[in-house]
């Protein structure tokens, strides 16, 4: 005689606990990071733009836990210091798009005709390039540095944001709570702030989590090849691609900022694992 099954409540009981922990574990990780970006000045052991060459390619000791560059700079000091710019980088490269995308998106789902006509054909246009050759092309354009970047940020990321938004604004814009109000004679600001916004921006905040990974990485890159922050301000990608000439001699220097990318991308993609299993269950 075979056991009956357990009910689909109970399946998804035991599978709770390993969500939380997801949850628990990618909101640590990322505590832990703004933290450090927060207390930099007060965590970094020295300046991070100091130069000691007598000192150079030291391995980890008392005075510099993980020991000096090819200048003889503090690599945990400029490690802490490139967590500040990093973080602080990376969630302006995600608000910025998100905000402009959202705003024309929320015009174009509600008020339709030729105004979701050019906020479409605008993204159509900008999705006919791939993603990282036009913000390369937009970096080189403008120059290297924070600028720059934040720019060819905000250019095509507002895309995915702008129809994510006009899609729920669509299909909510017909809902009845939103036909009352306008029946009821509120002005359109009024609807569209108090009404259709608060029950569109779900998704859209929710690719939120996960694009700011890919702002992570390609902060990282565009630094790495030399399109982003320069030396010798500290940044994740610089200093990779500064270590690289000693990578046989101090592989240390390269593997200690890869590992503080990757585990902050992990953090961010728990939190978003998570935040999409339950938007599903919804």
């Amino acid at each position: 005689m075979t056991a009956p099954l357990a009910p689909a409540t109970s399946v998804l009981q035991m599978a709770q606990p390993k969500r939380n922990l997801k949850l628990w574990i990618g909101l640590a990780i990322l505590a832990v990071y703004v933290l450090v970006a927060v207390l930099a000045p007060w965590l970094r052991p020295s300046d991070p733009l100091h130069q000691d060459v007598v000192n150079a390619l030291q391995g980890p000791s008392g005075s510099h836990l993980l020991g000096t560059d090819e200048l003889g700079r503090d690599v945990l000091s400029r490690i802490i210091t490139a967590t500040r710019l990093d973080l602080s980088l990376a969630v302006l490269a995600v608000l910025l798009p998100c905000l402009l995308g959202s705003i024309l998106g929320l015009l174009a789902g509600y008020l339709g005709g030729w105004v979701d006509a050019v906020v479409m054909r605008c993204s159509d246009l900008l999705q006919a390039f791939p993603t990282y050759i036009l913000m390369i092309v937009l970096v080189f354009s403008l120059g290297p540095g924070m600028r720059s970047l934040l720019i060819s940020f905000t250019v095509v990321g507002w895309v995915v944001y702008a129809r994510l938004m006009r899609a729920e604004v669509a299909r909510i814009r017909d809902a009845e709570y939103v036909v009352a109000a306008i029946t009821a004679g509120f002005r359109t600001p009024r609807i569209v702030v108090r009404h259709v916004l608060p029950n569109a921006y779900r998704q859209s905040m929710l690719y939120l989590s996960s694009d700011l990974v890919f702002a992570v990485s390609a902060l990282a890159a565009f630094s790495f090849l030399g399109f982003g922050i320069q030396q010798p301000t500290p940044e994740w990608g610089n200093l990779i691609a500064s270590a690289q000439p000693y990578l046989a001699d101090a592989p240390r220097l390269t593997l200690v900022p890869g590992v503080v990318i990757t585990v902050l991308a992990l953090g961010l993609a728990l939190v978003g694992d998570y935040l999409q299993e339950r938007t599903g269950e919804r």
